[in-house]
């Protein structure tokens, strides 16, 4: 299991990265407000995990990100979906942030590529966990670990 901070100049954590065990998964968890730079690190950064080692599943966790990240979308839609595509994410479980701001981000982007690969959107991790490790396989039953 790989775990990784990636933090802002001022020492700041703004993502916490984590490959889970038998790589059923990714673990994105974006922290506190987000810019243009720390997007594009953190989406940097997801691109060297898969780079490493192909993995079809991101759970991308916003419930602690604050405002909005929209200023970035530009730059998710046209260099960050294809080259993830390209390295084989088939499902985004999406966990909305808990403010307006973050959420309309969202929404916004997923205008954009909800057709690029099969994107759902939580209120919380549990559900958002469950849908990501069962989407997809033949056996519906899967463990389930957290």
């Amino acid at each position: 299991m790989t775990k990784v901070e990636l933090k802002k100049p001022n020492g700041d954590v703004f993502l916490i990265a984590e490959r889970m065990p038998d790589n059923l998964y990714i673990h994105a968890q974006w922290i506190g407000i987000q810019t243009l730079e720390t997007v594009m690190e953190g989406g940097s950064y997801y691109i060297k995990l898969l780079q490493e080692q192909p993995c079809s599943r991101l759970l991308n966790n916003h419930k602690e990100l604050i405002g909005p990240w929209d200023v970035a979308n530009d730059w998710i839609v046209k260099y960050w979906t294809p080259k993830v595509m390209e390295l084989g994410l088939e499902y985004l479980s999406q966990v909305l942030a808990p403010g307006i701001y973050g959420q309309m981000s969202f929404h916004h982007l997923h205008q954009h590529i909800g057709d690029k690969f099969q994107i759902k959107m939580f209120e919380d991790v549990p559900p958002a966990l469950d849908w990501l490790l069962n989407v997809g396989t033949e056996n519906p039953q899967r463990a389930v670990t957290r």
